[in-house]
């Protein structure tokens, strides 16, 4: 083959790859081949330079970026062109977050464990690590950055709305095997979940690269990315792992900021931002900490106190079948229950959401239901699986449906435990978030199964376990 068809051949094989389509997938593992490319391409090329060029690449050239990180084209380089135009087009897409007229959330991906991140503030969270990494100072700028600045202008931009909706909201994509378009489920904030995610998820690596030992070099992006989104956990308690990864995001960021005073770190970036853009006049506004105030309220409730949700649509749900009944909240109990059938936890998104789709069929098609009978599963992967939801009435406890929500862990706990992580993100999550959201009563009853119904259910290992759990009644099958 010649010297010209040989390059031929090359360009034309490369135009099979994702990044010459123009629209491309949307995940993760895109993200990083393409980040692998750029660093196959420039192997002399730091991370810190790397990750500097994709934040030129996506113009992400504002007041407070530059006064924090500085001119993104401060890098010990040569060459002037890093990306070819494949790469330059793909970066450019990926990062870039805005939010369409028709509610598409663009510069956001899928992670393998079924949740979305906005690239662009986990980008700034890894460059003030790096940053300080290189210079041997603080990671200076990292909440604000990461976090701060689009909570506290999401917050003064809707201070007439009730906290809950100046966060968020989530969406779905349009197929989470190859997804493209991520649909969110409202009018956005200047903070979506997204955002919120990537925000967490920046603190996290960036800190881990701020406090390498001194005899520790940084890896390449592409191994932080892989490292932190692409685990694998089957046969693991994910409360067993000690490495950071993506699952975890908000108990390891609540551990990394819950020290913080965040409202004043909030305040002290609005006051910062201003400035920096000459308009120091708007925090003269008395309702600007109040606003920050109660925001930050309902962001630590939001992203810390309450269980990751991955949402019916982000699993594939089937519609409902009629219409769902609406439950009056608070409720007084919630019920406990072990699926059986699934009888193995999952530790995967694909693992978990193919379960769910199972128990919904056979609920639907077998037994009759509307629906999925539950309210919300949990999963050994580190998220809550949403079935019927908090407002909306379930079928799994004869008899008592209006009166609880039904939780069941996937798997048959007979003669064994749900994963310890698995069993806190119901005991110490989702209760203590159903009763701060006004869902369940403060107290609320919890009861087995098999307290309320002739069955096994939810297994003698789970049922033991949960016999020892505050607000655990005792009873039996008898009626209300």
């Amino acid at each position: 083959m010649t010297t010209v068809g040989l390059w031929l051949f090359i360009v034309a094989g490369t135009c099979y790859s994702v990044l010459c389509s123009e629209d491309h997938l949307r995940d993760m593992d895109s993200f990083i081949s393409a980040v692998e490319q750029a660093e196959d391409s420039n192997p002399d090329l730091s991370t810190l330079a790397l990750v500097r060029r994709l934040r030129r690449t996506a113009g992400h050239e504002d007041p407070l970026t530059l006064h924090f990180l500085g001119a993104s084209n401060i890098i010990s380089h040569t060459h002037t062109s890093v990306f070819n135009t494949t790469l330059f087009g793909f970066f450019d897409k990926a990062i870039h977050h805005f939010v369409t007229d028709r509610g598409e959330e663009r510069g956001v991906v899928l992670t393998q464990d079924g949740t979305t991140v906005a690239i662009a503030p986990m980008l700034l969270g890894i460059e003030v690590g790096l940053k300080a990494k290189l210079e041997g100072t603080p990671p200076l700028g990292m909440f604000p950055l990461t976090l701060a600045k689009n909570l506290g202008l999401s917050f003064l931009s809707l201070q007439d709305f009730p906290p809950a909706q100046r966060l968020g909201p989530d969406g779905c994509w349009d197929n989470v095997t190859h997804p493209r378009v991520f649909q969110l489920s409202r009018v956005p904030t200047l903070a979506t979940d997204a955002l919120v995610n990537g925000g967490m998820d920046g603190s996290i690596l960036g800190m881990d690269l701020a406090t390498l030992a001194p005899s520790e070099q940084p890896g390449k992006l592409s191994e932080v990315l892989k490292g932190y989104y692409n685990h694998v956990l089957e046969g693991h308690d994910l409360g067993d792992v000690s490495s950071h990864i993506s699952p975890k995001r908000r108990e390891i960021a609540q551990a990394l900021l819950g020290t913080l005073d965040t409202q004043r770190q909030v305040m002290e970036t609005l006051y910062l931002v201003w400035r920096l853009e000459d308009t120091q006049w708007i925090a003269k506004d008395t309702g600007v900490e109040k606003a920050v105030r109660d925001g930050m309220l309902e962001f630590v409730h939001r992203y810390w106190d309450c269980p990751p949700i991955i949402p019916r649509c982000q699993w594939g749900a089937a519609p409902y079948r009629g219409f769902p009944f609406p439950l009056a909240l608070p409720l007084p109990f919630l019920y406990i229950h072990h699926t059986y059938e699934p009888d193995r936890p999952c530790h995967s998104f694909r693992q978990c959401s193919r379960n769910m789709r199972a128990m919904q069929r056979f609920h639907q098609e077998d037994r009759g239901w509307a629906d999925i009978g539950y309210s919300f599963v949990v999963g050994s992967d580190g998220y809550i699986y949403e079935g019927r939801g908090w407002h909306h009435l379930g079928t799994h406890t004869r008899g008592q449906n209006p009166y609880g929500y039904g939780v069941a862990f996937i798997g048959n706990f007979s003669s064994s435990l749900p994963s310890r992580h698995a069993l806190d993100l119901v005991r110490q999550n989702l209760a203590k978030c159903a009763v701060d959201g006004g869902r369940l009563q403060a107290n609320f009853t919890l009861h087995g199964h098999r307290q309320l119904v002739d069955t096994s259910c939810p297994g003698d290992a789970l049922y033991s376990e949960i016999r020892g759990w505050e607000n655990f009644g005792v009873r039996d099958c008898s009626v209300l």
